[in-house]
């Protein structure tokens, strides 16, 4: 579905470059710590910045090469941007009709009374939670292929973000074609949504791997000078010196389990990869 390769585009203070693959049928999430590239990764896909370097190709063709047609397959939520906040939620339908020749208007209609989107109001006056949810119902209303979801839950309660979750595994169970590339800062999205994920810091891939394997296999574990100077540091990826000790990231938790009794072992959430890949040292 989507393949970049080498992705590279220079900044005074910031440089991406980056390789990643997405499959037809997958949700993928990107994440990362502000700044390390995926909103740039993102322009770069939709054409929004012009790359210094690499390819992109999107549903078998090069995006630079795109036409009106192509672009009409694509469903987008950027954090930076969205409707006109003089506009009322009759006018945005308005447009999407005229921009998507497949835009579904009684589908986008339906949506708004589920998730209590006053149609007259104006854009501007919506809370935060009412605006991500108008973002996503767009992205998701012309029967796009693949969806660019950039921090689509922000602003959200826990409730409207399970409905919104409701809705996009509806929106790939429609047809098993379809792929999702999101960014969340919230590790629960990526828990419910995500069959794999890309770490990115400092403009460059870090990690990838499928996300039941970093919830089942990955693992942190906390052990003192004499454990840490004693354990076989084959499968520690990162490790981090703190007040007790050392806390050990690893991909082989039945490893250490088996082999090292003694020892403190704590699941590997996805926000504690996240901190020990950026902030742990490479054994």
């Amino acid at each position: 579905m989507l393949k970049i390769e080498n992705l590279r585009k220079d900044y005074p203070d910031f440089s991406l470059n980056c390789s990643l693959e997405i499959n037809r049928g997958s949700v993928t999430g990107l994440i990362g710590p502000n700044g390390a590239g995926k909103s740039t990764t993102f322009k770069a896909i939709l054409g929004l910045i012009a790359p210094d370097g690499g390819r992109i190709s999107l549903f078998g063709k090069d995006t630079r090469e795109f036409s009106a047609a192509d672009r009409q397959k694509i469903g987008v939520v950027l954090s930076d941007s969205g409707f006109s906040g003089y506009s009322s939620v009759d006018d945005a339908a308005a447009v999407l009709e005229n921009l998507y020749e497949k835009f579904d208007k009684a589908f986008f209609f339906d949506h708004l009374k589920k998730f209590e989107l006053p149609r007259a109001k104006k854009i501007k006056d919506f809370s935060t939670g009412m605006k991500a949810k108008l973002k996503v119902l767009a992205a998701i209303s012309h029967d796009a292929e693949f969806l660019i979801l950039d921090e689509p839950t922000t602003g959200l309660d826990v409730i409207a973000r399970d409905e919104l979750y409701l809705l996009l595994r509806e929106f790939m169970e429609q047809d098993p074609n379809r792929a999702i590339l999101i960014s969340s800062h919230i590790s629960s999205d990526l828990e419910t949504l995500c069959d794999d994920l890309f770490m990115i810091h400092q403009g460059k891939i870090i990690l990838y791997e499928d996300t039941d394997v970093i919830l089942s296999d990955y693992a942190l574990l906390k052990v003192d000078p004499s454990q840490f100077a004693a354990l076989d540091k084959r499968y520690i990826l990162r490790f981090k010196k703190e007040i007790y000790g050392y806390s050990c990231l690893t991909n082989q938790k039945r490893y250490y389990a088996e082999n090292y009794p003694g020892i403190t072992i704590e699941k590997g959430a996805i926000d504690e990869v996240i901190t020990m890949m950026i902030k742990g040292v490479e054994e």
